[in-house]
């Protein structure tokens, strides 16, 4: 009943949107005297608000086009590397850049909004990184005959995606990830892989939600699985390409969202409406361009979702040693040659301080001088991987860690051939 509600409730809008233009159309012609008047312009923004709030949200673009790399604009193309059925792996392809820069995979979050919600991450990481980001498909337009996706398939996804990247590849997780890239990270690792992380950087994860809950993970706490399946998983409705597959839709999760801070969301449309009515265009398109990203969402596999609420959120399996990948446990301990970054913000409401941390607990083995952990004084959850505080604070220091990295391990290599040398 879900989509059928909120597809008969966009029907019902349809033409009230067709009027809401009508009238903005005319308040806003400039062969209409009203249109200079303080009522007018009222009319007008309150249509223009009016449709940016009842619009059927697409998928947006990445819109990086170009960049800028030693003061000089570069061709920035998105490519499709590798694809699976449920996400593809883009790759920045930066023209005249075939690269000795560091390989990055930026491992966006799966919970709701699309990959490009990290297009200011992607951003101020494209000048001096190859970069990789994982493309979530929209599970509403996965057909039903290529089967479940859970959080195994997301970690044997993220092990897929490195091997095809090769030894040596940087790793970025952010927000949700944390989880099963560390533990695809551990996989790796107990198995000798040749191809586990140079790097591992954990941003604003879940690894321990039992520290320092917020009100995401106290909702999941309080809740039973069965009320989950109960009362936000539903069927995709036909003609959709995934129609009859369970999903946790993505307006469902928007809802959950708004609901979190409506006071917040209610005054930044407030004042969009008086920026509109001022005709202070920079200020509104700011605020539209947020919200186009923030209320494009899509849905995801049911048994993903239940599967990760139950894990992460409320058995916290793999903090305290008991997450399994295809019934063999997830040994945290066997990490020994990544480094480990862990990332948090100050006033993250979403992911508490301590949560991401946590990790370096649980990597035993990994050495101090391997190791590092920041926390961004002054933002919150999208503060950290987005904005001017990732930008000019966090990302250089990300940054430097992959150099590091870098630079030891070209020592390394030439420590060993040294050594071979020797024993020649």
């Amino acid at each position: 009943m879900l989509y059928h509600t909120y597809e008969l409730t966009h029907a019902v809008m349809a033409p009230l949107r067709v009027q809401s233009d009508n009238v903005q159309f005319v308040f806003q012609s400039g062969l209409n005297p009203l249109a200079y008047t303080p009522g007018g312009r009222m009319v007008a923004a309150g249509c223009e608000l009016f449709e940016s709030v009842t619009r059927r949200y697409g998928k947006p673009e990445w819109g990086i086009d170009e960049i800028e790399i030693d003061g000089k604009a570069v061709s920035v193309l998105p490519e499709e590397a590798f694809a699976t059925p449920f996400c593809d792996l883009v790759h920045f392809v930066r023209e005249g850049h075939l690269s000795q820069d560091p390989k990055v995979l930026i491992v966006a979050p799966m919970s709701g909004h699309y990959a490009t919600l990290l297009r200011g991450t992607v951003h101020a990481m494209l000048p001096e990184h190859d970069l990789y980001v994982t493309d979530w498909r929209d599970a509403r337009m996965v057909p039903l005959s290529e089967g479940m996706f859970d959080l195994d398939d997301f970690v044997d996804t993220v092990i897929r995606f490195l091997r095809f990247l090769g030894p040596e590849t940087h790793v970025v997780a952010v927000c949700q990830p944390s989880v099963p890239v560390l533990a695809a990270a551990a996989v790796m690792a107990e198995a000798g892989d040749h191809c586990q992380p140079a790097s591992l950087t954990l941003i604003a994860g879940p690894i321990d939600t039992r520290r320092s809950p917020t009100a995401v993970n106290e909702h999941a706490q309080s809740k039973s699985i069965r009320w989950f399946k109960r009362n936000v998983i539903t069927r995709v409705p036909y003609p959709h390409a995934g129609a009859f597959r369970r999903v946790y839709p993505g307006f469902v999760q928007l809802s959950g969202f708004l609901a979190m801070n409506p006071d917040r969301h209610m005054d930044a449309h407030l004042d969009y409406f008086q920026h509109l009515v001022e005709g202070d265009r920079d200020s509104a398109e700011q605020h539209q361009t947020f919200y186009d990203e923030y209320m494009s969402v899509m849905d995801l596999p049911a048994e993903f979702f239940l599967q990760t609420i139950k894990s992460v959120f409320k058995d916290h399996e793999l903090a305290t040693g008991r997450m399994l990948h295809r019934g063999r446990s997830v040994d945290c301990a066997a990490i020994s040659k990544t480094v480990l970054m862990t990332v948090e913000g100050e006033k993250d409401d979403i992911c508490g301080l301590g949560q991401t941390g946590a990790a370096h607990a649980l990597c035993v083995n990994v050495p101090d001088d391997n190791r590092l952990h920041y926390v961004q004084p002054g933002v919150g959850h999208y503060g950290v991987f987005n904005g001017k505080r990732w930008r000019t604070e966090i990302q250089p220091r990300i940054r430097d860690m992959i150099r590091r990295t870098e630079a030891k391990r070209r020592l390394g290599l030439v420590a060993d051939r040294a050594a071979r040398r020797r024993v020649a």
